[in-house]
């Protein structure tokens, strides 16, 4: 691509027959499960609630609430409802452990979706990685949405079956296995639902695109003297299109601002800012109806249509961008805003209570969804057209007597975009009961399959598209015909004399129809559609997991002090695998526009047994209300790595029942997924400035200026003369190569939470927490981009380094001309930071309504990445999705029929260039413009109840109409806006049979 802007055990929250779902007594339930059970929490007691023995994310024992020590911040189906999200992601990245997800806006166009991850949405917790965010539904694991790795795609989890969200920062290993060295999300759904639930909404933009319609059912009924229950739900979520040209200031090169090197700056003034804001920006020299060079000079004489060409005004050192002109302008280049996206998703959930002793249980899903995107179009660089092209000659006439090069942007070709399906099922089957009445058990299988079919429109074949364009004019009958007709035996391709015709057979037969390029929708339909193909790409990943464990307390043979030792042990066996496979045409290599892709297939397997145990050492004693330790290990044995241990331990001390102090300590390990260790090694493109350019030096660590200087005089190359932008090529993408790796080790998180929870007996259904937690990540698992892997090479102590082992540069120019994109067991990530959470529920008078307060908030103390030992650390904190601190605000006031909702979204500025680029070049910009400014997003709801069964609502998200910051789309806002919802839910307690 060219032009790139920048799974495990049940913790049987929902098995357990005891689940408590209360507001105001514990971290672990921050907020109101539903409506109903938030009345229930507003009547009972903190003392009532520390009898209630239960079971919750991060522990398979059960115990009173308060005394888990592990720091869970809960959302509850009610809040969704509320914020008017129908995007789980778009709802859960408001959450500042979860600020750096990725959403179905961010993989559309020609962003960061995978190939084939148009509209996925994937939970990235604590800035460390989507792959390290362990996704559970209703504690077990759930198959992945892409070829290769374990990363769910949350389309496929239910919005109006769901009763409430996890989330656990970091450690979980040793409860659910690998993955989950960041933390772990898990999705709880309702269980024993019963009646009928229907909620339908519909909402738009201010600016009248972005439409979304969201319509769900759900249906329950217990039978067998209610020991048994079978539920239903059905939920279809749909959302529009947005083209970048159909926002002003991003698809209008008149609105459309970015931050580029001044051309007033050379050579660089200290006292003179190195980037301004410019508008009307273009690449330079290529053309949407081409840039025709007739002397063959390397520079644009006249555009398609023969006007001569308006080069604009040339910036120097701005990787070959112009200002106005005939250029084609970066405005709207690169895409969709937002993909088409449409999700069917059914469920059944069902149980049966045989006796105490035995309950069967079982889970079916099916997910559809459907998504489209448009990317940028395909490109052409010094394309050389013959002098007896008829279309030539007709268009200059004897001005190009050796031929000509053409320099275009495709758009008439058909702009490239990519349609996927996507069919998720998952199977649950299990039992549980009681042994006894001091342990229970529990056995379940878990069955996951994520199929998908993707289409990539509009990608030309190389041979025929050179074959197309070498026309000439048949002497027998004067029609404009392909060279290849007449002379099959010929050369195909006049750019490369050696390049022979693989997808047709040359001659009168061959269907080769003459290609025009000399203007804009000038091109014979029929010559497009002989040249262009649609590429079918399949994946398939399958996942399998059965586990057992026993629980329970040994309260039936001795108590400690502070009660019976509560106890889990258990075994699991997980197998996954994942099969790609690619186009024929991009097995063979045969397009332009994509490098070769080869199929991928690979698998694993985890034999595993674990064991957990809390030991309450005093109770209900004087400054000792509660004193508990506990402590998890798991050991695995991979097909791929070898083993693993895992562990953890913890505490929780309450000197009084009011104050409870919490902590954890905990080794968790991430094991390397398919794709990288099995991926072939393939064909890929990227755009790469080079970071040996003088412009780019005084923005690298200390050591970059010796290494490039050490670099280029190796290859016999003056670095005072090197000027990578002198390449005729520096605007297009390079060509390279990824692949996985054999050879990954595991990686391994070391992390530690303390904090403390207040919840005074004086003030009713109150609850303030705060949590301090530090991850350090080591032998991480890193992935660089081409650009990272070309910059880290140089910003090492040293040139030996696993980096440069993989860049490549011409030994005459000193160009980089090949890179390896590989992973490598070579990162450490730490970063630490404070949590904090208040939950408030009150009714000052009866007159006046009831409130409900919900703050969620964080300070993120460090966030840094290593690159490999001894190298500088690189800080990205208060970096973009990175903020220092971050928060969400939200009131709820309920009185009568009436409740108004008003939130509040805030993170503070973030970088828009990094700590280490302002340190060494502090003139790098106006100052104004080294922050991206704030995130201040107000949404508003308001609903009201007709009647017992019926309730309408309506609302309007980002209330002020804030828009993304000086040169940026979509940060620190949303593209979309000021957005308006309105929607009714019907609510039946019975269905009647």
């Amino acid at each position: 691509m060219r032009r790139l802007n920048s799974l495990s055990l049940s913790a049987a929250s929902v098995l357990a027959l005891t689940i408590a779902t209360s507001s105001g007594i514990a971290n672990a339930q921050e907020a109101p499960q539903s409506t109903e059970t938030s009345q229930e929490a507003v009547d009972e007691t903190p003392a009532e609630a520390d009898n209630q023995e239960i079971i919750v994310t991060g522990s398979r024992i059960a115990r009173p609430e308060l005394d888990f020590p592990n720091p869970v911040t809960t959302f509850s189906s009610e809040t969704l409802e509320q914020s008017g999200q129908t995007n789980l992601t778009e709802f859960l990245s408001e959450s500042p452990a979860l600020i750096s997800s990725q959403t179905s806006s961010q993989n559309s166009g020609s962003t960061t979706a995978a190939f084939g991850g148009t509209s996925i949405n994937l939970l990235d917790l604590r800035n460390l990685g989507t792959n390290r965010t362990l996704v559970l539904v209703d504690g077990r694991r759930h198959v992945g949405g892409l070829p290769g790795t374990n990363a769910v795609d949350i389309n496929t989890i239910p919005k109006d079956l769901l009763d409430r969200v996890d989330v656990l920062t970091g450690g979980t290993s040793a409860i659910y296995g690998a993955d989950g060295v960041s933390g772990v999300v898990n999705f709880v759904l309702k269980r024993d639902f019963e009646g009928l639930s229907a909620r339908g909404q519909a909402g738009i933009s201010e600016e009248g695109d972005a439409g979304n319609r969201f319509f769900a059912i759900t249906a329950g009924k217990n039978f067998a003297q209610d020991r048994g229950n079978v539920a239903i739900s059905y939920e279809f979520t749909e959302d529009d299109r947005v083209s970048g040209f159909d926002r002003r200031r991003v698809g209008d090169p008149r609105y459309a601002f970015s931050l580029v090197r001044n051309p007033a700056d050379f050579p660089d003034n200290p006292n003179v800012y190195d980037r301004i804001l410019l508008n009307d920006l273009r690449y330079a020299d290529s053309s949407r109806d081409s840039a025709v060079d007739v002397d063959l000079d390397g520079l644009p004489d006249f555009t398609g249509t023969g006007k001569v060409y308006d080069r604009g005004r040339t910036l120097r050192q701005s990787g070959g961008l112009t200002q106005g002109g005939d250029s084609t302008p970066l405005a709207g280049y690169q895409g969709d805003l937002q993909p088409d996206n449409r999700v069917h998703n059914v469920n059944l959930i069902s149980s049966f209570e045989v006796s105490e002793a035995l309950r069967l249980f079982a889970q079916g899903k099916y997910v559809n969804t459907r998504s489209y995107s448009i990317s940028q179009p395909s490109f052409d660089f010094f394309t050389y057209l013959a002098p007896d092209n008829p279309f030539l000659i007709e268009r200059f006439g004897t001005r190009a007597p050796d031929g000509a090069l053409i320099s275009r942007d495709n758009f008439d070709l058909g702009v490239r975009g990519e349609t996927v399906d996507r069919e998720t099922i998952r199977a649950v089957f299990g039992a549980d009961g009681r042994l006894g009445d001091h342990a229970r058990y529990e056995v379940s299988y878990v069955y996951g399959k994520t199929k998908s079919r993707f289409t990539e429109d509009d990608y030309r074949l190389g041979d025929r598209y050179y074959a197309a364009l070498d026309a000439v004019r048949d002497p027998l009958t004067g029609r404009i015909v392909c060279r290849s007709t007449l002379f099959p035996n010929g050369n195909i391709d006049p750019n490369n004399y050696d390049a022979p015709a693989t997808t047709f057979t040359p001659g009168a037969n061959s269907g080769c129809v003459p290609l025009n390029l000399l203007g804009e929708y000038v091109a014979d339909p029929a010559a497009i559609d002989w040249i262009n193909v649609d590429l079918v790409n399949r994946f398939t990943v399958d996942q399998h997991v059965v586990s057992g464990f026993v629980s329970g307390d040994l309260g039936g043979l001795f108590q400690l002090p502070g009660g019976p030792i509560g106890y889990a042990v258990g075994a699991e066996y997980r197998k996954e695998s994942s099969d790609f496979v690619s186009d024929p045409y991009l097995q063979a290599g045969e397009l332009l526009d994509l490098a070769q892709i080869l199929p991928e297939q690979g698998s694993f397997d985890v034999k595993e047994v674990f064991g957990e145990v809390n030991l309450p050492i005093l109770a209900n004693m004087p400054f000792a209300h509660t004193l508990s330790v506990g402590g998890a290990v798991r050991l695995s044995d991979y097909s791929t790595i070898g083993t693993t241990t895992t562990w953890s331990v913890n505490g929780v001390y309450a000197p009084v029942r009011d104050v409870r102090f919490r902590a954890t300590y905990s080794e968790a390990v991430r094991a390397p997924n398919i794709t990288e260790l099995f991926s072939p090694e393939n064909g890929t493109f990227s755009f790469i400035d080079d970071p040996c350019d003088p412009v780019n030096i005084p923005e690298g660590t200390q050591f970059r200026q010796a290494n490039c200087t050490a670099l280029l005089t190796n290859l016999g190359i003056d670095p005072a003369t090197f000027s990578p932008t002198s390449d005729p090529t520096a605007t297009v993408s390079l060509p390279g190569r990824a692949g996985g790796n054999p050879d990954l080790e595991e990686e391994t998180a070391k992390t530690w939470t303390a904090g403390i929870v207040f919840t005074p007996t004086f003030l009713r259904n109150f609850t303030l927490t705060a949590d301090w937690y530090n991850i350090k990540l080591a032998n991480a698992v890193s992935t660089p981009t081409a650009q990272e892997l070309t910059d880290l090479c140089v910003d090492q102590p040293t040139l030996d380094n696993a980096f440069c082992a993989l860049v490549g540069r011409d030994p005459d120019t000193g160009y980089v001309n090949d890179y390896l994109v590989a992973p490598q067991n070579v990162a450490e990530f730490r970063t630490a930071g404070l949590d904090l959470s208040l939950n408030y529920r009150f009714t000052p008078a009866e007159s006046v309504g009831t409130f409900n307060l919900r703050i969620v908030g964080n300070y993120l103390d460090k966030l840094t990445y290593i690159p490999t030992p001894g190298a500088d650390i690189d800080d990205d904190r208060t970096e973009a999705f990175a903020p220092k601190y971050s928060g969400t605000f939200d009131l709820t006031w309920v009185k009568g029929p009436l409740s108004i909702n008003y939130g509040l979204n805030y993170f503070s500025k973030t970088r828009r260039y990094t700590t280490e680029q302002v340190e060494a070049n502090p003139d790098i910009a106006d100052p104004k413009y080294i922050f991206y400014r704030e995130k201040w997003q107000h949404d508003l709801r308001l609903a009201y109840d007709v009647s017992k069964e019926f309730e309408v609502y309506g609302g309007v998200n980002n209330l002020t109409d804030e828009k993304g910051d000086v040169a940026s789309t979509s940060y620190p806002y949303n593209f979309l806006g000021r957005f308006f919802y309105i929607g009714a839910r019907v609510r039946l307690a019975d269905i009647g049979f």
